[in-house]
């Protein structure tokens, strides 16, 4: 299951936490390959404004190469890229799971109306239990229920 991971991805704390949580979520669900929009890279930099529409529809290709998307949805609002990603995905027929660990309340489930709609499943773990295997577990388990089920959006 090609799964691309939506999140905020500008500083180091950002970047490495994606990392790592994405390396425990395929210890969990092996049959998973996981992308990571922050290690694509144009022409011979990471971010090279000249580069910026290739970067755009490479984006594009891979939720579109992806079965899943799994979206950060941390902080007082997502992250504008990862909202922008999610939406994308749904209106592709892409399943996305939503991931919160931030414990600030929001209208529907602890995240803004829009983005907890677009989500078949979102997964909360609390930022007070900072076990980012255990979160990766818990998303594992959507992802295989998923797989089970067929990855189409109903």
């Amino acid at each position: 299951m090609r799964v691309y991971l939506a999140a905020s991805l500008f500083s180091q704390r950002e970047r490495t936490w994606n990392r790592a949580f994405a390396a425990e979520a395929a210890r969990a669900f092996p049959e998973s390959v996981w992308t990571l929009p922050q290690d694509f890279r144009t022409g011979d930099k990471y971010n090279d404004p000249r580069y910026y529409g290739a970067l755009f529809r490479r984006c594009l290709s891979e939720i579109d190469a992806s079965d899943v998307v799994v979206a950060v949805l941390d902080g007082p609002d997502a992250d504008s890229g990862a909202a922008f990603e999610m939406g994308y995905a749904y209106a592709r027929g892409k399943p996305v799971i939503g991931v919160r660990t931030d414990y600030r309340p929001g209208p529907d489930r602890g995240v803004n109306l829009m983005p907890a709609g677009g989500c078949r499943y979102l997964v909360r773990e609390f930022a007070f239990n900072e076990d980012v295997g255990q979160l990766a577990r818990s998303v594992a388990r959507r992802l295989r229920m998923l797989a089970k089920r067929g990855s189409s959006v109903s």
